[in-house]
């Protein structure tokens, strides 16, 4: 495998793994949002921190379930990007 073809594969598994990492508190965000929201159209309640809070809190709560799995993704993608270093220059 040559060192464009190495360099090509990192690329895509980073993104890859950027995808997986942020999905879990994305859509947490989204989903407290659209309900926040569609409690807040059917209250005429526009306050801005009442959708702020929760979904701060609910990010932080899917962080805390899920930063074990994501970290250890993380680790083992910069793990092997890290020893694919010298075959880079192949």
């Amino acid at each position: 495998m040559s060192g464009e073809d190495l360099l090509h594969d990192l690329t895509r598994e980073a993104l890859v793994v950027l995808a997986v990492a942020t999905m879990p508190p994305l859509l947490a965000a989204l989903a407290i949002g659209l309900v926040v929201g569609l409690l807040q159209a059917a209250t005429s309640i526009n306050e801005a921190t009442l959708s702020f809070v929760p979904k701060l809190l609910g990010v932080v709560l899917v962080l805390v379930a899920f930063g074990g799995i994501v970290g250890g993704l993380v680790a083992d993608f910069t793990r092997e990007a890290i020893t694919a270093i010298p075959r880079l220059g192949r």
